[in-house]
């Protein structure tokens, strides 16, 4: 899972490649969840011609695209709600938790 993939930086491909490799060699499916829609067309193809399933935050209702569709439509949860009634909180504790990194103790 990640919040967003701007990077196109091919060692973190590789090891995601190479992650997704070891779980289909262990009976597991291996999707990436990018919760944002900041992936290049190029890598979300990379992965996909690697056997990598990819769900992106995009609001398209399409749920072999869409995390958030995948979500609602395949699982019954509407990711996108939860976010929206949690807002605040997730504001707080990413607050609280780079106050303590960034303090000088």
């Amino acid at each position: 899972m990640r919040q967003g993939y701007k990077s196109k930086d091919s060692k973190r491909q590789n090891a995601d490649i190479d992650n997704a490799t070891v779980a289909w060699a262990n009976d597991y499916l291996p999707v990436f969840a990018i919760f944002s829609a900041q992936i290049d067309s190029d890598i979300v193809l990379r992965y996909r011609n690697n056997r990598c399933g990819i769900l992106i935050g995009t609001m398209n209702g399409d749920p072999q695209i869409s995390l958030y569709a995948f979500c609602e439509q395949v699982l019954g949860y509407n990711l996108a709600d939860f976010f929206q009634r949690k807002s605040d909180e997730i504001k707080h504790e990413i607050h609280e938790v780079l106050e303590t990194l960034l303090s000088a103790e």
